[in-house]
């Protein structure tokens, strides 16, 4: 990491290398989550209601176990409205609309809507926090932007039945700015407690806002009909991409500004490209250099921001 900290613009401090690779990590996980929900989506055999109270359930039961075994934190009372409030637009509304929305959307589309999220953070940040959107900053996010639309445009798919619909892509943008307006708004109430009192709460909340909505449907699912396969990529759902994952992102959140946390959602759609070329569903060519280079470039952007070097 130190080799190429430098060049990447990112301090050596400990903490903000820390940052980096919990969001690295949490991403990629979430560019591997996409594949999976379109293939259980496309089993049909479980509604993405009932799947996010499952992965509610799963995470909550994960972080109330481990919150056993760390040291015990006190929250303030007027802040649980708060942890509410960041349980809503920061896990309900952009994971179920997700859960929704890949049942009504292509990948493709889902990628290109997923790029968004940076601009809209960047704006938050600035409304919320006073995060100065910086020329070098909106030169990044930009950059980034058009690599991730030209890998997207030069890259070959079908319509059909994988067309996506509008209401589809309405849920995609409430999904890019609902967690947008998440990390915006709420980063000081993150940066208040350790990543597992505040993400066991926010689970809590989480559940207990789905349960009277979709607990109809968590008791009359055939789960008889849930094959092996399915089966294992909602264990991958539960435990990567919601525990794991949401383990990981808060402890980014309280090293790095909300703008350049917001930038690794462009790693997303690299994965699934990433994973088409190596089972031979794809190649390598320019524009796919290309492209990455114009999103890594936009990063490195950002990250050399006098606001995003204050951490």
């Amino acid at each position: 990491m130190s080799t190429f900290a430098p060049f990447l613009g990112i301090s050596m401090d400990r903490e903000k290398l820390t940052g980096h690779l919990c969001m690295g990590v949490a991403y990629a996980i979430f560019g591997l989550n996409i594949v999976f929900c379109k293939d259980i989506a496309n089993s049909d055999v479980i509604s993405p209601g009932v799947l996010f109270v499952l992965r509610a359930i799963g995470a909550s039961a994960l972080f109330w176990i481990i919150s056993l075994f760390t040291p015990k934190e006190t929250v303030d009372r007027k802040d649980f409205a708060k942890i509410a409030a960041a349980s809503f637009v920061g896990l309900f509304v952009p994971q179920f609309t997700f859960l929704m929305a890949i049942t009504m959307a292509s990948s493709i589309d889902t990628a290109i809507m997923g790029t968004l999220g940076p601009i809209f953070t960047m704006f938050f940040a600035f409304l919320f926090l006073g995060e100065p959107i910086t020329g070098k900053k909106a030169a990044g996010v930009a950059t980034s932007f058009a690599g991730i639309l030209f890998l997207i445009f030069n890259s070959v798919h079908t319509g059909g039945s994988n067309a996506s619909t509008p209401l589809g892509i309405a849920l995609l943008l409430l999904n890019s700015l609902s967690f947008s307006l998440y990390l915006g708004l709420f980063r000081p109430l993150i940066s208040k407690y350790s990543v597992v009192t505040f993400m066991k709460w926010m689970f809590l909340f989480a559940l207990l806002i789905s349960l009277p909505v979709f607990g109809k449907g968590l008791v009359t699912t055939n789960y008889l009909a849930i094959t092996p396969d399915v089966l294992r990529e909602i264990a991958f759902l539960i435990i990567f991409a919601t525990f794991v994952a949401y383990f990981l992102i808060p402890i980014g959140q309280k090293y790095l500004r909300p703008t350049l946390v917001s930038m690794y959602s462009y790693l997303q759609p690299i994965i699934a490209t990433v994973i088409s070329i190596s089972v031979g569903m794809d190649s390598l060519t320019w524009q796919k250099v290309l492209a990455m280079g114009l999103v890594v470039g936009g990063v490195v952007l950002v990250s050399r921001s006098r606001a995003a070097s204050r951490g």
